[in-house]
């Protein structure tokens, strides 16, 4: 029968041996941080000071005016020549992205009411030269409003970005990262503080004792649920007042979520220690099964839309690819219940199964 005073005691242990133990403060506390501006500094999809050469081959006030306005972009950083040949060699050896040119005629084309240029790009960088092709179409195109050279075009094209207005890759790699974290905190503190004890044989001691199934996963669970929560609040800290991005949702849904997310998340390591039984298998385990999956199969950077079907299928099986919806949803979009409530849903049933999946385990354990 289910006793609150088994559960409160098993927990007691289990909180006391947190404290006591500093491994578990570390992953916990700054292993996250650790982690977090790693990712806020060194992981970036945003291109800055690409190298890029222009050729003018022929002075004057719109040339100049054109040079002027690829030198205040900071996407580029700027060298000139007269000569295409003199950026050539450059462009071979990588030290620049992409050469472009302003022919001769760039005046009488002007003129004529067809202004050109030429854009070369390095391809052994498809990423890179695709953001140069990209930036510099856009430079141009707001160079000829500027100049009101656009006389060919009748129609007036304004762009507006929702959601994420500069069009910063941190505004959605950051709070993705925080599923990433509590992936690894969830998953990779249980699977090797109850494998630790697997070792030492304490869990066995624990288990000849009258403590029910029930009561052990629960007491175990519960004391590593409230250290996940108290990292959830450091990063979201470091999220908002350090790299000051934009929180549109509601704090309320984004615990609750968080809070629905660790259930899968430790679950999973508790899954892991009881399978291992040894701190340095259950570690490769939590790093192959639980880590790399939501690092990479998330959509936490890469796209899942462009994943083979067959790789997209196994991401449904991934709580973190729903956490990480969430989580980039209450940041920049808002309380959108039509994205929050389905993916915490399926976050919830992957947690029952786990939860489901070790409390038969464990039984047969005890037989």
């Amino acid at each position: 029968m289910f006793s609150f005073q088994r559960l409160r005691a098993i927990f007691l242990k289990e909180s006391l041996q947190i404290i006591r133990d500093p491994s578990a403060l570390i992953i916990a506390l700054i292993l996250p941080l650790m982690l977090l501006f790693l990712m806020g500094y060194a992981i970036s999809l945003d291109s800055k000071n690409i190298p890029v050469g222009i050729v003018v081959e022929k002075s004057s006030k719109y040339t100049q005016s054109l040079v002027k306005a690829f030198e205040s972009s900071e996407s580029f950083e700027v060298s000139l020549a007269k000569d295409k040949r003199t950026f050539t060699k450059y462009l071979q050896e990588g030290k620049l992205r992409a050469m472009i040119v302003i022919p001769s005629t760039f005046d009488k084309d002007i003129l004529n009411g067809n202004p050109k240029i030429q854009i070369i790009t390095d391809g052994s960088e498809p990423n890179i030269a695709g953001y140069v092709n990209k930036y510099s179409q856009e430079l141009w195109q707001n160079w000829l409003v500027y100049e009101n050279l656009a006389t060919n075009s009748p129609i007036d094209i304004k762009t507006r970005y929702w959601f994420n207005a500069p069009l910063l890759s941190s505004y959605f790699l950051l709070p993705g990262s925080i599923a990433v974290i509590l992936t690894l905190i969830g998953t990779l503190l249980t699977a090797l503080v109850v494998a630790r004890e697997w070792e030492r044989g304490t869990m066995e001691a624990i288990m000849s004792t009258p403590t029910t199934i029930l009561e052990l996963l629960l007491g175990k669970l519960l004391p590593y649920f409230v250290l996940a929560m108290f990292s959830l609040i450091i990063c979201i800290l470091i999220t908002l007042l350090w790299f000051e991005i934009p929180f549109r949702g509601s704090y309320l849904i984004l615990f609750l979520t968080s809070a629905v997310y660790l259930i899968p998340s430790l679950s999973l390591g508790l899954l892991i220690s009881t399978l291992a039984k040894n701190q340095f298998v259950a570690a490769q385990m939590a790093l192959i099964i639980g880590f790399l999956p939501a690092m990479i199969l998330s959509g936490f950077i890469f796209q899942i839309s462009s994943m083979p079907v067959w790789l997209q299928f196994i991401t449904n099986f991934i709580p973190a690819t729903y956490f990480t919806t969430i989580l980039q949803t209450l940041f920049l979009s808002g309380n959108i219940y039509e994205v929050i409530i389905p993916n915490t849903l399926w976050m919830l049933l992957i947690g029952i199964v786990l939860f489901a999946i070790i409390f038969k385990i464990t039984k047969k354990k005890l037989n």
